[in-house]
């Protein structure tokens, strides 16, 4: 078990509201709470809107409860890692045994409370991501592999499925199509982080792919994946959710994606070092665009669709 499960009475001070809230990792659940939003307006069944606003709010509290789950295991490594030391559990602001009782009370809650406003099948499927995120995630394949965030990035990549069970019921090509998409995406996304994050996660024994491999190899895998990913951001072009402006965001976002992934390719490491990694860290800022606009794309497509603009 983590050295998480420990809890450290000489150091936590007094816990404020905002610490309980950092705990939830209020970043990654906005970037949940849109995916999700964007499956639940994209599927072509109406909900009522309080149905709608209660699914995306349980939804939310299931990543949240991911997130605190993730800093009671994780507190060990993140006191070691500059990006993460202040973080509410290894800072010392809450201890280890609250982070482990908000998660699991949270996640219970927001599984059970979806259950009863949308039903089983986005229940469930909650239930498997927060699983999936806290222990497959978190405790086995992130200080396992290299792999841990190619095979751990179906954890972020459910939530537009959710919200698309939520409308429908079930799961189609769309969503399969939605959660592809982030999927492909994350493994980019993080490893650019992780070429000028590289200390820390060396510090904290992570075995991410820039420590176990090196960053050439890193960034030749940085580039497969981009290629990878255009085809699979495309081809939902092939389904009635993706529209005009979906084909517009898609092309565009992905002939910037590789230009980015193949300037990374290109790079130096000497070169790269000097300059402070600011290809990299700018291409990591590209990636958090890309996401957002592709899902925001489906959304106004949907919007679109449903006044009368395009069939």
């Amino acid at each position: 078990m983590s050295d998480a499960s420990l809890n450290h009475p000489a150091t936590q001070t007094d816990a404020r509201f905002g610490d309980y809230f950092a705990l939830l990792k209020p970043r990654v659940m906005s970037l949940v709470v849109f995916t999700a939003l964007a499956g639940l307006v994209a599927a072509p069944v109406a909900v009522h809107p309080m149905v709608g606003f209660a699914a995306i709010l349980f939804i939310a509290v299931g990543a949240g409860a991911s997130g605190a789950l993730n800093m009671w295991w994780d507190a060990d490594i993140d006191r070691l890692m500059r990006r993460t030391a202040r973080r509410p559990v290894p800072a010392g602001k809450v201890s280890a045994d609250e982070a482990l009782s908000v998660g699991l009370t949270l996640s219970v809650m927001a599984v059970v409370m979806l259950w009863l406003a949308a039903g089983v099948v986005p229940a469930a499927l909650l239930a498997f991501t927060i699983f999936f995120y806290a222990v497959v995630y978190s405790m086995w394949l992130k200080r396992s592999t290299p792999q841990n965030i190619v095979i751990g990035g179906a954890a972020g990549a459910f939530p537009p499925m959710i919200g698309w069970a939520v409308a429908t019921g079930g799961i189609s090509v769309e969503a399969v199509l939605m959660f592809a998409l982030i999927f492909a995406w994350t493994p980019p996304h993080f490893w650019a982080l992780a070429l000028f994050m590289n200390d820390d996660y060396q510090n904290a024994g992570v075995p991410m792919l820039t420590v176990t491999h090196g960053r050439r190899v890193t960034r030749n895998h940085i580039l497969a994946y981009t290629i990878i990913l255009a085809p699979v951001a495309l081809a939902l072009l092939l389904t009635p959710i993706a529209g005009p402006a979906y084909l517009v965001v898609s092309v565009v976002m992905n002939a910037l994606f590789l230009n980015g992934a193949v300037a990374i390719w290109r790079r130096d490491e000497a070169v790269a070092a000097s300059d402070n990694y600011k290809v990299e860290r700018s291409f990591f800022r590209l990636s958090l665009g890309y996401l957002f606009l592709h899902f925001g794309a489906i959304m106004i497509d949907a919007g679109l669709r449903g006044w009368g603009v395009w069939p």
